[in-house]
């Protein structure tokens, strides 16, 4: 019987070249937001009980799981029905909002906090993935993780999208988020998955800053 470390892929040049790169940007980013992580996690403690991050059980590369980092913009112990609810509808095209601009995106979340309205609208909830990047979880650059729920309305072909690490931000992010269905949003991953280069990670790097400010990518 061959043993684990017989079984495991082989990286290729390009993925060494990719983990470089998550490495670099997340010790970067850990460095210079440094502040910006304490100043988020006094404002959640200041604005509700609970922890000022949470792990949530994600599907990662091969569809492994993993549990990812994010900072808390729920009430504690939300209601995750009203999240499964909304990803039926989006499924069946019906939609989630009012905003033409954002018709699959559920703007008005009451789980989601005072504090947690301006991390997503910023993105910043999404800073502990950092910590998921250097433990080899997730990627700078890929589809975002689904969790196992979102799975049950995947089609086969959908699942191709796991084949490279979930990222941080990813062509969804910048292009597509809450604007398309999330059938689309899988064409867009699977896409991706299939034919990523590191060039096309740097400019999805580069589009996220520009997206971020325009409040695209937000979730």
């Amino acid at each position: 019987m061959p043993s684990h470390e017989d079984t495991r892929r082989k990286a290729t040049p390009r993925e060494f070249g990719k983990r470089a790169l998550d490495v670099a940007i997340s010790v970067l980013g850990i460095v210079l937001l440094a502040l910006v992580f304490v100043v988020v996690w006094i404002a959640i403690h200041l604005d509700s009980p609970g922890p000022a991050v949470f792990r949530q059980r994600r599907i990662g590369r091969d569809e492994k799981p993993f549990n990812c980092f994010k900072f808390r913009t729920l009430h504690y112990n939300a209601d995750e029905s009203i999240h499964r609810e909304a990803i039926r509808r989006a499924w069946a095209k019906e939609p989630l909002s009012n905003d033409p601009a954002a018709p699959y995106k559920l703007t008005d979340d009451p789980r989601v906090t005072r504090v947690g309205r301006w991390l997503r609208r910023t993105s910043l909830d999404e800073l502990p993935q950092f910590l998921n990047v250097l433990r080899g979880e997730m990627s700078i650059v890929g589809p975002r993780p689904a969790i196992p729920y979102e799975l049950e309305h995947f089609r086969d072909w959908h699942h191709k999208r796991h084949v490279v690490k979930p990222g941080i931000t990813g062509i969804c992010q910048v292009r597509g988020r809450g604007r398309v269905s999330p059938e689309v949003m899988l064409e867009m991953d699977v896409d991706y998955a299939m034919n990523w280069t590191l060039w096309t990670d740097l400019k999805l790097i580069a589009l996220t800053f520009p997206a971020v400010l325009r409040g695209h990518g937000a979730r």
